[in-house]
């Protein structure tokens, strides 16, 4: 608690889970302490019918399971749109072709996840998926690497028929666990989104200038993707997450960041002349 306490430490930056996000806020806040805490996410993509299909699967694909799912803007619940939920065959096959493995595998996608501790929690959130009645399609617990018997490896995972009830929908996976749900709207999953506690990043896959227009417009979330499915922003924007996902009210990256780093300091000066002189008080604030 040092750094949320010590009168020297002036400003406090963290990235990590929700519960730990808060105690940091809180307690640095209360320390008079200027603080931002980014926070937990589960991010979704919605497919629309008339998006590009195969641009659709890439980029779920590389998406969910990149980094092993393990980064902050990972998309974890794909949300099919009415007909889109018939490519969900098509994604499965292209996740099955999708493999782990160390650094100089030219053929390994991504690495290990960071510990076994981890490795045994996203299992343990697949069985829950399933034993909760989400339908299994990929299984990636028990995976292998040949020649790294102790690595903490999890296979591309993939559930479809996830309902908002179950915890693999709820829970931060951070894992390559993709959760695969269907509605009947762009209005439904908008709702659905938004009644997400998190709010870090979102994107929706379209050719309907309306639909990509309606869903930025109406979506609470701060970080929104067109046809983009991990929208983080060039440098000079922020990094503005919403909700549970961020706790604090300067974000990263960009101006807010500078501000966030820095404190303002204004100096206002006058110089007189040798010949200058006042014969009165003035007693109006005038810088003339």
């Amino acid at each position: 608690d040092t750094l949320l306490t010590d009168p020297a430490i002036k400003a406090v930056s963290f990235v990590g889970s929700v519960p730990v996000g808060q105690y940091i806020y809180e307690t640095g806040t209360r320390n008079m302490k200027r603080v931002q805490s980014f926070a937990g996410a589960k991010n979704h993509m919605v497919i629309m019918p008339d998006a590009d299909k195969q641009q659709v699967i890439n980029a779920l694909v590389g998406a969910s399971v990149g980094a092993a799912g393990q980064r902050c803007m990972a998309i974890s619940v794909a949300v099919f749109v009415g007909a889109a939920q018939e490519w969900i065959p098509e994604l499965k096959e292209a996740m099955a072709k999708v493999r782990p493995g160390a650094w100089n595998d030219s053929g390994a996608s991504y690495g290990p996840v960071i510990s076994a501790k981890a490795k045994d929690r996203i299992e343990s959130l697949i069985a829950t998926g399933e034993a909760q009645g989400a339908k299994l399609l990929l299984d990636g617990r028990g995976c292998t690497v040949d020649g790294l018997p102790e690595g903490n490896w999890v296979g591309p995972t993939l559930f479809s028929e996830v309902t908002p009830d179950m915890d693999i929908y709820n829970e931060e996976i951070f894992g390559p666990v993709l959760s695969c749900v269907n509605v009947d709207s762009l209005g439904d999953a908008i709702e659905l989104i938004n009644a997400s506690p998190y709010g870090n990043g979102t994107s929706i896959f379209t050719s309907h200038g309306g639909a990509a227009r309606r869903f930025q417009h109406e979506i609470d979330v701060g970080q929104v993707g067109v046809n983009i499915p991990i929208p983080v922003p060039l440098p000079f924007f922020s990094f503005t997450g919403w909700k549970g996902s961020f706790y604090g009210d300067q974000h990263a990256y960009g101006k807010q960041a500078v501000r966030f780093y820095t404190e303002t300091k204004t100096v206002t000066s006058r110089w007189f002349s040798s010949e200058a002189t006042s014969s009165e008080a003035n007693f109006s604030i005038q810088l003339r």
